[in-house]
């Protein structure tokens, strides 16, 4: 900290990211109540602990590996460059391997272990989309392992490639993905398909003539909570994609030019501009939601969610009219594609998660390929934002990073029956083991005081 305002910029960015972290914890919780609300009764405590006990299992991963990968692949490598073992211009590299001391708690760090937990939470969004997507008949440490593929490994390789500043989809394909409508959220609904392809519909689900049935929530107040907790949990998630205080003058002409906030790319925009677009894509979204299913409180809630979501690729730079009808627009193709693909591939999506996230964020990043036609995808390098390029990024995010490796995965965990949970205790419910543990603790706790 060398002069005062740079102690300044120091002090308010890590304070700026360890508040996005608080509010995207809401996030999680909006998941938690979201998930159990869908359920029935018979599996409440076992969607609960699924989701919970995913904190751990990425929080470590994610510290041993998540972090590196990265920092370490912006290349591809291979299509641009190699591995990057060298630390970038940010010493990153240094911070982001686990048994360096620069990354034990100590004066030294004042910033990148608290962006590393801003990331941290998105990874957790990762796992949580895939989660409400397979309750009622996934084996817990099946959905364990897919946590950590998910949310430790994939998603972090496209964070890698089109999130970094350097990543090499900027750099070539012109890819542009401000507040991850496809880097989070396609990836993480690619990926839940791949594994419901292969999960197969809950007991119930389908009748002998192929028409589905609804198994709506148990729990709609829950479900309505739950919502309402990702919308607040999402301005923190919008706020840790981007910089704070960041002094462009080198890249901009030379001298001193700071910027309130810029976007993951470096690229200048404004809090109060994506506070603006944010409100309007929500509302888009739930007006849209509203009209298509009607009335529906399920899909309204919903849609208000995948909203944000398609506008989120662009909404760095899109004005508040343009996130609106972007996001209105996008409910319409996620709900019909929903039904469409539930019917023709008998795929149950619990909660709807694949449209939500996937469909509509790759609606919002073929979109943003033609509303942001010509605009500079990065501050860095002379690349503009095009319709291919988006289109290439659309398919990598969803399909190559997301669909495959969830199939693959849930393909080998199936061969060795470690994916589903046996058809009787489905139908009992994933709850009965849970209580006949602690129905046998309660037995024990009476025998010794007698």
């Amino acid at each position: 900290m060398d002069t005062d305002i740079g102690a300044l910029t120091i002090i308010f960015t890590e304070f700026y990211y360890w508040v996005t972290v608080v509010l995207m914890f809401l996030i999680h919780v909006g998941f938690c109540m979201y998930e159990v609300g869908v359920s029935r009764h018979k599996h409440h405590l076992n969607t609960l602990m699924k989701n919970t006990m995913l904190i751990p299992v990425v929080t470590v991963t994610f510290f041993f590996f998540g972090w590196w990968i990265y920092w370490g692949f912006p290349n591809g490598p291979g299509i641009i460059g190699g591995l990057v073992l060298e630390a970038d211009g940010f010493g990153a590299n240094e911070l982001a391997l686990p048994w360096d001391p620069i990354m034990a708690v100590n004066m030294g760090d004042h910033i990148m272990m608290v962006f590393w937990a801003a990331f941290l939470l998105f990874s957790w969004t990762a796992a949580s989309i895939v989660s409400g997507a397979v309750i009622e008949r996934i084996r817990s440490s099946a959905f364990a392992i897919l946590a950590i593929a998910i949310g430790s490994v994939f998603w972090v390789i496209d964070a890698s490639w089109g999130w970094h500043y350097a990543g090499w989809m900027i750099q070539v394909l012109g890819y542009h993905d401000a507040y991850a409508s496809g880097v989070i959220h396609a990836v993480a609904g690619g990926f839940g398909l791949g594994v419901l392809v292969v999960l197969g519909p809950r007991i119930g689900k389908f009748n002998a003539d192929g028409s589905s049935n609804n198994i709506g929530p148990r729990n709609p107040w829950m479900v309505t909570i739950g919502l309402f907790l990702i919308y607040t949990g999402f301005w923190g998630f919008y706020a840790a994609c981007n910089v704070p205080i960041y002094d462009a003058g080198g890249d901009y002409g030379g001298g001193t030019a700071y910027f309130t906030a810029t976007n993951i790319y470096l690229t200048p925009t404004t809090l109060s501009g994506i506070t603006a677009n944010f409100l309007m894509s929500l509302s888009g979204g739930l007006l849209a939601g509203y009209v298509v299913s009607k009335g529906d409180p399920f899909w309204t809630y919903s849609s208000g969610l995948a909203g944000i979501i398609a506008a989120s690729a662009g909404n760095d730079l899109y004005h508040p009219l343009q996130s609106m009808i972007i996001a209105a627009a996008a409910v319409p193709v996620m709900y019909k594609l929903h039904y469409w693909v539930e019917n023709r591939f008998k795929i149950d999506d619990a909660v709807g998660a694949v449209a939500v996230h996937g469909y509509a964020g790759v609606f919002g990043l073929v979109v943003c390929g033609f509303m942001l036609w010509g605009y500079p995808a990065s501050a860095y390098y002379e690349v503009t934002i095009n319709p291919i390029g988006m289109i290439i990024g659309a398919v990598i995010m969803f399909g190559v990073l997301g669909f495959l490796p969830g199939w693959i995965i849930a393909k080998i965990l199936n061969s060795a029956g470690k994916l589903r949970i046996p058809e009787e205790v489905e139908r009992a419910g994933l709850d009965i083991e849970a209580m006949e543990a602690s129905k046998a603790d309660s037995n024990a706790v009476a025998a010794l005081e007698r």
